[in-house]
């Protein structure tokens, strides 16, 4: 175990409380490291369900390729702590190093002087103290649950405010109707900053306007003061100041035009200069982890029938569940092959209704555990839910046992393997198969 991992356990021992959310923790602490987040590049503070960090990685992308020095704050992690924090530099910046980042935190630690805090309200703070002492030109900072309470909402005067597609999710945290999660997630809309509002449900997007005229916060809402659509595999996107006809992007499924969409309104309202050829070049570029990943090489990767693919994807709600579908189904009809599902969730989400979404369309499930995560369903769970809304399904006591059970089945041609339902199982995966992000 490295001095990180060290210095991250204890911080697990001594505050054990995942979430509470409350900004009193983060205003005390801040104040006692000299509020980092007044010292801040401008920020584009980006909230929402589902697309958060795919639209980071389209608008960090595109940044970079119109020369600007970005900073990256994302969560959670897949397998190293560090890929919460992207410092600016030259060819995309960096990781964190592990020395940086252990002083940091523990310089939050010392200053935090034993009082109650979270695990996520220390390491968002070690984060403002990074990215206030190397210079960039944005900071791209993502929510980590929520908004209107969540540790990242101390910057008062972001360059923007950037709400995905909004749906139901941590329903134990941000309650169960549609409204109430929207409210949440407008909670990062400020005095006076433009918004840039993704794709919304009727319910939601009124949620979200009512927030932006409490606040005086201009908006431009996907489908109102812009567009953005496929056409012949390309993303079309327009608004008042004209046409982008732009290549599709790299990562896997129609939802992320949508992202693509939403990461080139933001930017165009931002204020920053950037060319056409930036968003061109950004949205091949783009790349972003456990997201309709496709694996490829790998110690997991000879586990499966010579011939079969391994996707992997991180989604974990019924939204997510949707999308991944709707891209699975696009691949079956241009390369047909039987689909097989690998699946691990936490308690926390609405499994059925993920699993829900793959009915018509999956041959045969294996339930796994989420390694390390105490709130995973049991195998059994998850596959009795399969078996009830007509998926053939068992239980297999890892990725790599269920792997070994695909590879025995009897099937026409090799099979398509999805491994989904969880970021931590996805981040479990890329870890075995020696294949982590950078």
């Amino acid at each position: 175990m490295s001095a990180l991992d060290h210095t991250l356990t204890r911080l697990l021992a001594l505050h054990p409380k995942l979430i509470d959310l409350s900004l009193e923790r983060m205003w005390r602490l801040l104040a006692r490291l000299d509020h980092p987040e007044r010292r801040l590049p401008p920020v584009i503070h980006v909230a929402g369900t589902n697309g958060k960090g795919s639209t980071i990685a389209f608008m960090r992308a595109i940044l970079e390729n119109a020369g600007h020095h970005v900073h990256v704050y994302t969560s959670p992690h897949l397998v190293r702590f560090n890929e919460r924090f992207r410092i600016a530099g030259e060819g995309g910046g960096q990781l964190v190093g592990d020395d940086e980042l252990r002083a940091v935190v523990e310089e939050c630690e010392r200053a935090n002087a034993g009082d109650p805090i979270t695990v996520f309200e220390i390491t968002t703070a070690a984060g403002l103290v990074l990215f206030s002492r190397h210079p960039a030109d944005v900071l791209l900072l993502e929510v980590g649950l929520g908004g209107r309470l969540d540790a990242t909402n101390v910057v008062d005067a972001p360059l923007l405010s950037v709400i995905t597609p909004v749906s139901l999710d941590h329903a134990d945290y941000l309650g169960d109707r549609i409204e109430s999660v929207a409210a949440e997630k407008a909670g990062i809309l400020k005095r006076g900053v433009r918004a840039v509002i993704g794709p919304q449900t009727p319910e939601a997007l009124s949620t979200i306007e009512r927030a932006a005229e409490r606040v005086r916060a201009p908006m431009r809402v996907a489908g109102e003061h812009w567009n953005a659509s496929e056409e012949h595999r390309r993303l079309v996107y327009q608004d008042d100041d004209g046409l982008l006809d732009l290549p599709g992007p790299k990562l896997i499924g129609r939802h992320q035009f949508v992202n693509a969409g939403l990461a080139v309104a933001a930017l165009r309202a931002s204020g920053l200069k950037i060319p056409a050829s930036a968003y061109e070049a950004g949205i091949v570029k783009a790349d972003w982890p456990a997201r309709m990943q496709r694996l490829t090489n790998g110690h997991l990767v000879p586990l499966a029938p010579t011939g079969s693919e391994i996707w992997l994807d991180g989604g974990h709600n019924p939204d997510g569940g949707r999308a991944i579908a709707v891209s699975l189904a696009d691949i079956e009809e241009r390369a047909p092959k039987p689909l097989v599902l690998i699946v691990g969730m936490l308690g926390t989400k609405d499994f059925e209704g993920y699993l829900r979404c793959f009915t018509g369309l999956a041959r045969r499930l294996y339930a796994v555990p989420v390694p390390g995560a105490e709130r995973s369903l049991s195998p059994a769970q998850i596959a009795d839910a399969a078996i009830r809304i007509g998926i053939p399904a068992e239980v297999a006591s890892g990725v790599e046992a269920a792997l070994s059970a695909v590879k025995a089945l009897s099937l026409e041609v090799p099979p398509r393997i999805l491994i989904g339902g969880s970021l931590y199982l996805a981040g479990d995966v890329l870890r075995r198969n020696g294949t982590p992000p950078e």
